[in-house]
């Protein structure tokens, strides 16, 4: 069981933390630039396919194209690509956003805040 307390007061609390925006802000650059750097390489990918098809045919070993690796490789940068996200959410976001939360609900509520008439 829980030992955090819930009050009716702690969900405008959380929505007006000035970490909780910022933890935000920080959360959505870094979906973003990951978000930019695979749309790059995905759409990189595609206007070769489609404007240098004789490239991407060109054998490097019998049964490997440039079109094959090339493929493989933007598969293994979503990935990569995931994985850093996992580790920075894992290692940056969540420790904070669990210390804003035991700030946010273990403070009691301010006076009159929840508090039955």
């Amino acid at each position: 069981m829980s030992s955090l307390k819930i009050t009716p007061a702690a969900p405008s609390a959380l929505g007006d933390d000035a970490d909780l925006r910022r933890l935000t802000a920080a959360r959505w650059r870094v979906a973003i630039w990951l978000t930019v750097v695979m749309l790059l390489v995905y759409f990189g990918f595609i206007l070769l396919t489609a404007f240098n098809k004789g490239a991407m045919g060109q054998e490097l070993t019998p049964g490997l194209s440039w079109g094959i690796l090339l493929g493989a490789i933007v598969i293994v940068a979503a990935f990569v690509l995931t994985g850093i996200y996992v580790n920075w959410a894992n290692t940056h976001y969540d420790p904070e956003l669990r210390a804003i939360q035991r700030r946010v609900f273990a403070d009691p509520p301010g006076p009159g805040a929840g508090a039955p008439s």
